[in-house]
């Protein structure tokens, strides 16, 4: 089992301690550190800047968004950070959901599934630099065509002139429904789980297992990355744990999407807690929060947690890790933690 340090995206404000906490995870034997975007900070820049003081963890975003570059623009921030960092960069992808991509960008949500194949594929042809870049499209058309809306007819095929230090970055995507994970495991060097459940283990690995069985697959469940974000609380009180973190699972289930599009809120579906969901989505989006808040139970809040003493958090990891998981990507925002978690792998 890997450790990776999960900054995820700002609030407000930037994050006070990040530095310390990239220092002392690389001091501590963490593999990587991600980033995250939403629609405030981007997941490049921190990155870099934070990275620049590191020597050898892994620098991951998780996830940058689909539809705030073109494939090309995400290659050239991925073969530019990977020369910065001497080879330790992750590429890290997810669509995130319609009210994102359709308000803050301006773009289609339709279609994510095909959009995420053609994206990939469009920057594994760029770190190639085997040749010009052509995409015949539909979604990111390369040339732009010439007898599309507006254009001039002069686009050409082009190479980057920048030679990537490495042709084949590992790309690994956010992915939650059984199509989009299926696809994860063929296309994929690893898959980002945002809600890991160990009730979900079996389904998770037979939608994995589907495809790595696909013909062509990258990769097999032996080299493929299962990295899993989780909240992790040492702590002899399990119960004042829970409650810090009910108001995130609240926010995700109840107000990261659409009452009509929740990928989130569907996931949790998954495992059982349909009725609850229900009603923390229907008091959320009426924007009775506190209520929403109260609304969910304790049993949805520890589900994607690993809590408890240092010998209890020690035998979840191993659970998980038994259920596939090769990554715990935490979410730790103090050294104690860190260092505490560090001793548990």
């Amino acid at each position: 089992m890997k450790l990776g340090l999960q900054l995820g995206y700002w609030g407000a404000d930037p994050i006070p301690n990040a530095p310390k906490l990239i220092a002392v995870a690389e001091e501590c034997g963490f593999d990587a550190v991600f980033t995250a975007e939403s629609w405030g900070s981007d997941a490049y820049t921190p990155l870099a800047w934070w990275g620049a003081a590191t020597s050898r963890i892994r620098l991951g975003t998780a996830v940058a968004q689909l539809s705030a570059r073109p494939p090309t623009s995400l290659a050239m921030h991925a073969l530019t950070l990977d020369h910065l960092s001497n080879g330790r960069h992750i590429v890290g992808l997810g669509v995130s959901g319609p009210q994102v991509v359709e308000g803050w960008y301006g773009e289609p949500f339709g279609k994510p599934l095909a959009r995420t194949r053609e994206y990939v594929q469009v920057v594994r042809d760029v770190l190639a630099r085997a040749d010009k870049v052509t995409n015949d499209g539909p979604h990111y058309p390369l040339p732009y065509p010439a007898d599309a809306p507006g254009a001039t007819g002069l686009g050409k095929p082009l190479k980057p002139i920048t030679h990537p230090l490495r042709a084949d970055l590992p790309i690994w995507l956010g992915a939650e429904g059984p199509k989009n994970v299926a696809q994860t495991a063929e296309i994929a060097d690893g898959w980002l789980a945002i809600f890991f459940s160990l009730g979900l283990a079996d389904q998770y690995n037979s939608w994995l297992d589907e495809g790595f069985a696909r013909p062509g697959a990258r990769r097999s469940r032996a080299d493929f990355e299962v990295a899993a974000t989780v909240q992790v609380v040492i702590t002899d009180d399990v119960a004042s744990a829970i409650e810090r973190y009910r108001p995130s699972t609240a926010l995700y289930v109840g107000g990261m999407g659409a009452k009509e599009k929740n990928f989130h809120a569907e996931l949790y579906k998954r495992m059982g807690y349909g009725d609850a969901v229900d009603e923390i989505v229907s008091l959320f989006l009426g924007g009775k929060k506190a209520e929403a808040m109260a609304a969910v139970p304790d049993e949805m809040v520890r589900e994607t947690m690993l809590v408890g003493t240092a010998d209890e958090v020690r035998a979840q990891i191993k659970e998980w890790e038994a259920a596939g998981v090769t990554m715990l990507m935490v979410t730790a925002r103090d050294t104690d933690t860190i260092r505490q978690l560090a001793t548990l792998v």
